[in-house]
């Protein structure tokens, strides 16, 4: 009896999986790629991003951060100049959070269907904003009122982030990355994605609001 159980430790031995500190030991271990990041990355070899440095990661729990708001969702009981926490006011909804240093190139179209979807969506209690980050309030809000103006959109308030330079800092914003758009449900991230401002996969973020939906 005691030759059998010392062959069968052996024997486990020889097939257990060898761990390595490059290959974390998870049971469903996914890779982050180019456009988001998931919390269990793969090896640096065939990871595209720093999941533990870049951006929230689905998820992750949202956090708070002020803004003032400039335009848009005129009946939102938010007056223009007014600075609140959006993410707060909307609570544990469906929200989709634009962050973007520019109001130019395919931001417009993003926010007209963000605009359209929440209006569609209103029993799903959709809810998203535009946060305008990357230069001074000012200017922001010069920028943000014109591109409110030429879209005439109702439901999505555009707001000045109280850090306009970088953005909160919880939510670690590429300072390399034109624009960020985060997907909330029940306060934690469901997907991030950064475009460049003229390759803002709008098909891509609309439906995977959507999805969230269904």
């Amino acid at each position: 009896m005691t030759r059998i159980l010392f062959s069968l430790a052996a024997l486990c031995l020889l097939t257990a999986p060898i761990v390595t500190a490059d290959e974390p030991a998870t049971a469903n271990k996914q890779c982050c790629t180019k456009d988001s990041c998931t919390k269990d990355c793969c090896s640096k070899e065939s990871c595209t991003k720093d999941c533990s440095t870049k951006g929230l990661s689905a998820g992750d729990d949202v956090g708070a951060f002020l803004v003032t708001k400039v335009a848009g969702a005129k009946d939102d009981n938010v007056d223009n100049g007014d600075s609140l926490c959006y993410r707060c006011k909307y609570g544990q909804r469906p929200m989709v959070i634009v962050f973007t240093r520019v109001t130019d190139g395919s931001v417009p179209k993003l926010v007209e269907q963000l605009d359209a979807a929440v209006a569609k969506h209103s029993k799903n209690q959709l809810k998203g904003f535009v946060t305008l980050i990357g230069k001074e309030q000012k200017e922001l809000t010069s920028e943000g009122q014109a591109m409110a103006s030429k879209l005439g959109d109702k439901n999505i308030p555009i707001v000045v982030a109280k850090d306009s330079e970088n953005g909160p800092s919880n939510y670690k914003l590429d300072a390399n990355t034109a624009v960020t758009v985060v997907l909330v449900n029940h306060s934690q991230v469901v997907a991030r994605h950064n475009f460049a401002a003229d390759k803002v996969d709008v098909a891509a973020v609309m439906k995977q609001v959507n999805e969230m939906l269904n």
